[in-house]
């Protein structure tokens, strides 16, 4: 069969957009009303996502063969597993503005939206920037590697006093582009200024003024989604190296990092309610960084030296699960110590 710019016959390639267009389609319409997930709704929802993205690595196994449903398969679990960090900083992000659990999967979704276009742009960038050489290669091992250093080190920070985020960047640069609001006003991210001069005669507003200027004034949500935003693209400099590590193909990474994301905003609600018990799981991801960062160096030494060693696409997917399994593990067979800390006085 005739293969296209990106290494896949026409048919692969159609599968994947009518699928995801049908993901997303149905994540739009599905948790539109302003309540918080429950547990059993987000447990059900995120096997269903599971099961979406094993439904297309059946078809890559079937219509690609093996090693390519194979590589898959590792991204996506590699992406899933890199996305459980950047999930926690949301929750964090979310605490500090206060926001209130019916209104979170509101900005998850438009987060998630920005991290799908983002991906694209840097996946697109990261193949191409592949093809220079290996010597680029081992240059994303060395951003793998940072990533996994500097999350050694901020180990237990989660436990300190939340990061003050009318600090940064993402927070400051929005308030200069809108007058904002100090209010949530519904689950909206702007409000016009007429509905905010009835707000100004209501005595719990006493003391409240507006901007001389400005039609529309952003509401904490906003700012809050432009933190998140930010937040996720620069994680998406660390995770898109990482799945590179795995294929070249720009359709298996794309797809991979896609189907993870997918699920993501029901996984948030999940992780939040376990995040107490699930103590050991950053480790287990800062061991796979380690891990791809030396298969990225290893590889691109193969292509300098010549040594022919590498290492394969189903010992990569053993790999990453037996890591994430084992942080599962120990989660709960030695809880003691996180449970302490975290009972420390604030």
């Amino acid at each position: 069969m005739p293969s296209t710019a990106l290494g896949f016959e026409p048919l692969t390639i159609a599968v994947f957009i009518v699928l995801a267009v049908a993901a997303l389609l149905l994540d739009m319409f599905s948790h539109r009303h302003d309540k918080p997930i429950g547990m059993t709704d987000a447990i059900l929802w995120s096997l269903f996502w599971v099961m979406v993205s094993l439904a297309f690595a059946g078809f890559l196994y079937w219509h690609q063969g093996a090693s390519v449903a194979s590589l898959f398969l590792t991204g996506y679990v590699l992406e899933k597993a890199l996305s459980v960090d950047n999930l926690f900083v949301f929750i964090a992000i979310f605490a500090w503005f206060k926001v209130p659990g019916g209104y979170r999967h509101r900005i998850l979704y438009w987060g998630i939206i920005g991290a799908i276009v983002f991906r694209g742009i840097f996946v697109a960038l990261g193949t191409t920037l592949l093809t220079l050489g290996p010597w680029v290669e081992m240059l994303f091992a060395g951003v793998v590697a940072w990533t996994a250093v500097m999350m050694l080190k901020a180990g237990g920070d989660d436990d300190k006093e939340e990061e003050d985020y009318s600090q940064h960047l993402a927070y400051r640069f929005a308030q200069k582009l809108f007058p904002a609001w100090p209010k949530l006003y519904g689950h909206n991210f702007f409000v016009r200024r007429e509905k905010l001069q009835v707000e100004l005669t209501k005595p719990e507003n006493q003391g409240l003024t507006l901007a001389q200027k400005g039609a529309l004034f952003a509401t904490p949500l906003f700012l809050c989604l432009v933190v998140i935003e930010v937040s996720d693209i620069m994680f998406a400099f660390d995770s898109v190296p990482a799945v590179i590590a795995v294929s070249r193909e720009p359709l298996i990474v794309y797809s991979a990092m896609l189907f993870a994301i997918l699920g993501l905003r029901t996984l948030y609600f999940l992780l939040e309610a376990l995040k107490r018990y699930l103590v050991h799981l950053e480790k287990s991801v800062i061991v796979l960084l380690f891990y791809i960062a030396g298969k990225l160096a290893l590889n691109a030494s193969d292509h300098l030296f010549g040594h022919g060693i590498s290492i394969s696409p189903n010992t990569s997917l053993v790999i990453v699960l037996a890591v994430l399994v084992c942080g599962v593990i120990a989660s709960f067979i030695f809880p003691e110590k996180e449970e302490e800390n975290n009972q420390q006085p604030v």
